[in-house]
């Protein structure tokens, strides 16, 4: 009876980081494009007619269709650290806030708070990485590649340079996670019980996609604002940036651009972010399956 009832042990942090970095990678290479296009609309101040379909034409019939996957590199090399501090994250304040509430059960509410802690502990991380992609992305960028980006910031603007959009970046993914997990917890617990591996599968894609929709359309505004940041060239010395804090920022937009400008590149975001949540959680839950049934007893 006593074995009846034992629960299998949690794999080890290696087996979660290596599905993660697997899983990021698989996201990151099958949706890649489209966060180019979304940066480009995100770039664009003023009204634009292009669109989404507008935007895939001209950049592939001006620059040719690899500049779809230009700046790459820069979210590959992240994935890795990116995984491992999300997941030792994610551990921690996930024991910390249910330590808070006295309780050993993940309610809503700390799915959402943990996933908004992780998302801030994890932008310290990601900002360098972004910026760099982000400059890589820019329709005007003449970089010859990442290290090129990196050399030229920091001969300007010195090592704190790399570290522009540092606060935008905080806020897009302190929204993101929240409304992800938080989702996610709500969607799991409305879906039918998985009565076999591949509906269990089938769950994990559709709440991950819910769980990207939401978060999605709580931190666009905010990936609007992280784009024109890190996109923008440093003025002249004396003035002050366009855009430099994210909730002036915010302001500003709406204020010359309207309300929809804050939703500029939502399309190609969502397109990328909902089946993306989607297909990061089918990947990682799929792998650490494997892992499982590698290892045996006791993960089994």
């Amino acid at each position: 009876m006593a074995h009846a009832t034992q629960q299998r042990k949690p794999l080890p942090f290696a087996a979660t980081f290596v599905a993660g970095a697997i899983a990021g990678c698989s996201e990151i290479l099958t949706f890649y494009p489209l966060d180019v296009v979304k940066t480009r609309m995100q770039l664009q101040v003023g009204a634009s007619s292009l669109g989404l379909g507008g935007t895939f034409k001209t950049i592939i019939a001006e620059e040719g269709f690899g500049r779809l996957y230009r700046g790459l590199a820069a979210p590959l090399m992240l994935e890795a650290p990116k995984r491992a501090v999300k997941f030792a994250a994610n551990d921690f304040w996930g024991k910390t806030y249910r330590g808070i509430a006295g309780t050993d059960k993940m309610t809503q509410g700390i799915s959402i708070a943990t996933g908004c802690s992780a998302g801030a502990t994890e932008s310290i991380v990601v900002v360098p990485f972004e910026l760099v992609k982000i400059r890589l992305q820019d329709k005007n960028s003449t970089f010859k590649g990442p290290m090129d980006v990196v050399k030229t910031i920091v001969r300007d603007h010195g090592a704190l340079g790399l570290y522009a959009g540092m606060e935008s970046t905080f806020w897009r993914h302190f929204w993101w996670n929240g409304g992800y997990f938080g989702s996610i917890f709500q969607v799991r617990a409305l879906l039918p019980k998985a009565e076999s591996p591949q509906a269990q599968l089938m769950n994990n894609f559709v709440s991950g996609s819910i769980g990207g929709f939401v978060g999605t359309v709580i931190n666009t505004p905010f990936d609007v604002v992280k784009s024109r940041i890190q996109g923008a060239n440093k003025p002249a010395p004396g003035v002050v940036p366009k855009y430099n804090w994210t909730y002036p920022a915010l302001a500003t937009i709406f204020r010359e651009e309207g309300a929809r400008a804050l939703y500029k590149g939502f399309v190609p975001k969502v397109l990328r972010l909902a089946p993306g949540g989607g297909v990061l959680l089918l990947v990682v839950e799929f792998t650490l399956d494997v892992f499982r049934k590698a290892l045996g007893p006791p993960y089994v």
